[in-house]
């Protein structure tokens, strides 16, 4: 082989390996993101996650200089918008804001999830957590949380408590409860908060696990009574009402949770670019005071403490899950 024709492999061969690492290139000469990215989120316009994700999307493109695109792949709880995220570009410009359904309880519920959410996505930063909280019809006789329990236990299978859904926060917050106070409750689903708040409302289940946002108005007014709040510290909306952890069940925690994750395979460079970007939006005063008039507050995190956070939410939910018998839809 002659000096030309090795300079000319040797040019197509660097041509090459510069292609298949261009962000790696980009992210080198500070370009990372030069073009639109999308935020995908699991569920439809107007729902909890969509309007957390539209607040803090406008904001973030202001950070990044580039538009951020909001994208609704609705279904099976948010496993579409999931699957469908650990399969794109592994490049950053695909991001997802994910729940604790989809990254950590389906796979212990769906036999064959076509996503391993700790192995197939990387962790960018938690964006918010919040808490259920336990309410219950105003004609039922309990007023504290240990008078739930020992209504429950003294007639064991009579009361029932209802979700949103099955395999949902709210679902999995009563399953706890029910493993931790050795309890026999019956778990009843609705398709969604709005009926499962007018079930209990209307009597017909005792109680119910809605988030403090959609049940503070039904609190003021009489409607429901609350017995305890799911987190591991009193909610900002209701500082009146105690946690179940201090009513008698240390440790007890079960929230919602809103995190950033890209695919696997994302370069360093560019989860820590995200994450920088994502943590000065959720920490600005605009996206605080937006997310406050939703009921929730942001809580960024680094990618290790995201990951770390995943791991125990997986284990959390999968023992819950096995103990309690929960079945997919």
């Amino acid at each position: 082989m002659n000096n030309f024709e090795y300079a000319r492999q040797l040019k197509q061969l660097l041509v090459a390996l510069c292609a298949g690492l261009t962000i790696t290139c980009a992210i080198a000469q500070g370009t990372f993101p030069n073009k639109p990215l999308t935020m995908v989120v699991g569920f439809a316009p107007g729902g909890g996650t969509d309007i957390v994700a539209r607040i803090i999307a406008r904001h973030l493109g202001e950070e990044l200089g580039q538009a951020v695109l909001v994208d609704n792949k609705t279904g099976a709880g948010g496993n579409i918008a999931t699957d469908y995220v650990a399969r794109a570009e592994p490049d950053g410009y695909t991001l997802l804001l994910g729940s604790v359904g989809s990254l950590t309880v389906a796979p212990h519920l769906v036999a064959k999830l076509p996503y391993r959410p700790l192995i197939d996505l990387a962790p960018v930063t938690m964006a918010v957590v919040f808490p259920n909280v336990l309410v219950v019809n105003p004609a039922f006789p309990a007023k504290t949380l240990a008078e739930y329990v020992k209504l429950a236990k003294d007639k064991p299978g009579t009361v029932t408590q209802a979700s949103s859904g099955i395999g949902g926060a709210g679902h999995l917050a009563g399953e706890l409860l029910k493993i931790r106070a050795g309890i026999d409750a019956i778990h009843v689903a609705y398709k969604g908060g709005g009926p499962g708040m007018l079930a209990v409302m209307g009597g017909e289940v005792n109680a119910y696990y809605a988030t403090p946002v959609s049940a503070g108005a039904q609190i003021k007014n009489g409607k429901v009574r609350a017995l305890a709040t799911t987190g591991l510290k009193r909610d900002r909306l209701l500082p009146d009402v105690p946690t179940v952890a201090e009513s008698g069940y240390p440790g007890y925690e079960a929230t919602n949770w809103y995190a950033y994750v890209v695919p696997a395979k994302t370069p360093a460079a560019v989860v820590t670019r995200l994450n920088q970007a994502l943590v000065k939006t959720l920490t600005n005063p605009d996206v605080v005071s937006a997310l406050h008039k939703q009921g929730l507050d942001p809580n960024p995190s680094t990618p290790a403490e995201l990951a770390t956070f995943m791991q125990r939410e997986f284990d959390t939910w999968g023992k819950v899950v096995k103990q309690a018998g929960i079945k997919a839809e």
